[in-house]
């Protein structure tokens, strides 16, 4: 086991970043397909090929996920996982091609570096390229590489956020992984004692501001709109169909809902895929838990790891500070 979402048979992970205009991107490949379900709970979000996924409609797999930095410029990394995919002859036969399925949601990023960098096409392809079983590290990666956290009270108290993996073994060879990327508006908190672990905090004071005090306080936000999200993934070697994947997705905003405060804003995105790729059925209700409990520790494992980037304190350099 890697403690990651590749422990998920048939899913593979690439990432690819921009350093210097810190941006990045995180393609997830399934070869041979897998069934698709999304749940968009924010109300700012960016993505692509999210309505193919809605259970009334044709499509019914896809061959892989593209997560990016970059606001709605960065949908165009996806364009790069397809061309790759489409080279190795992966996608839905179309007859004169196949045409590989590739849903896309993306993060404002542009804040603390270039904001003219965006993850490119070119990145995109060499992220799939570069998609393999095995570890691979948290925090400041793919695309949480310029994520962010705690914008509440305005983009100056905020935190680096970050990407996060975890898995989770289940009944019956049963294996569930998350993947995230978290650059919420809000704080994140430990779900078992409720402190912030990332957040809106005064460096100068280094006291924490607490979004949803402020919030209360002010009656407004000063995060921009459209600039805040939290984006994500499960997989589990379950079989399902595209209903019960999106009724899983939905399931699994519990997770940030149990750690980012608050969450689901008129200035987030969040949205979450899951993903099957097995042939063994479990109880929904089972399943849902698996994907919170791991969407759970896939949230804390990146905002955890996530370093001091472009003078922005993270969870790790505050607990270098205190020592």
């Amino acid at each position: 086991m890697f403690g990651n979402i590749t422990d998920v048979p048939g899913v593979k992970v690439g990432h690819r970043e921009n350093k210097e205009g810190i941006t990045g991107c995180t393609a997830l490949v399934v070869e041979n397909g897998a069934v698709c379900g999304v749940d968009v709970r924010g109300s700012a979000p960016g993505t692509r090929e999210t309505d193919a996924l809605d259970p009334i409609n044709e499509i019914d797999r896809v061959h892989a996920i593209c997560l990016a930095g970059g606001s709605a410029f960065g949908l165009d990394a996806a364009t790069g996982v397809m061309q790759f995919l489409e080279e190795q002859g992966i996608g839905v036969d179309a007859g004169v091609a196949k045409i590989p399925i590739v849903p896309s949601a993306v993060l404002f990023d542009l804040f603390i570096g270039d904001p003219h960098a965006r993850p490119t096409a070119l990145m995109g392809y060499e992220a799939a390229q570069a998609a393999q079983v095995g570890s691979f590290p948290n925090g400041n990666v793919g695309a949480g590489y310029g994520a962010t956290v705690g914008k509440l009270a305005g983009p100056e108290f905020a935190m680096k956020g970050g990407l996060g993996s975890a898995s989770y073994a289940g009944k019956d060879s049963l294996v569930a992984g998350a993947i995230v990327a978290v650059n919420a508006v809000g704080d994140v908190k430990d779900p078992t004692t409720r402190k912030i672990l990332a957040g809106a905090r005064d460096t100068h004071s280094g006291q924490w501001v607490d979004c949803c005090a402020y919030l209360e306080q002010h009656a407004q936000s000063e995060a921009l709109a459209g600039t805040n999200t939290t984006i994500g993934v499960v997989a589990m070697n379950a079989k399902l169909t595209k209903a019960e994947a999106k009724k899983i997705a939905q399931l699994t905003q519990n997770a940030l809902a149990r750690t980012i405060y608050p969450v689901h804003t008129m200035l987030d995105g969040d949205t979450i895929f899951v993903l099957g790729t097995g042939d063994q059925s479990y109880a929904l209700d089972y399943l849902g838990q698996l994907a919170t409990k791991v969407m759970e520790e896939a949230i804390l494992a990146g905002i955890k790891a996530a370093e001091q980037l472009a003078d922005v304190e993270s969870y790790t350099s505050i607990q270098k500070k205190s020592i």
